[in-house]
């Protein structure tokens, strides 16, 4: 099952994904500048193979559910998300807010 709803984050709005897999979940939060994902993301593809894209992303590890992405601390982020003040180790809810 695939579900799509929005998400209010301190008055902003973004979109919650969630597509359930045999044993796992995938798990995505995102706007139209970027997202926050769950360790399915392969952030060094983005970095090493989709340079050129900018893609402004990064991952958490751990999670089952959106609130757990939204309070996670991100372990990896794309290049391109640092030059919106995205580091290694904010939560994902700061993370997005930076975005919106």
């Amino acid at each position: 099952m695939i579900t799509v709803n929005p998400l209010e984050v301190d008055g902003l709005y973004f979109t919650a994904i969630r597509v359930e897999l045999p044993k796992t979940n995938l798990l995505m939060i995102s706007n139209e500048v970027g997202y926050i994902m769950c360790a399915a993301l392969d952030v060094d593809v983005l970095n090493e193979k989709l340079a050129d894209r900018k893609v402004i992303a990064g991952r958490a590890v751990g999670v089952r559910t959106i609130d757990d992405l939204l309070n996670a601390p991100l372990e990896k982020i794309t290049e391109a998300s640092r030059a919106y003040g995205w580091q290694e180790g904010m939560i994902g809810k700061d993370a997005l807010l930076k975005i919106a």
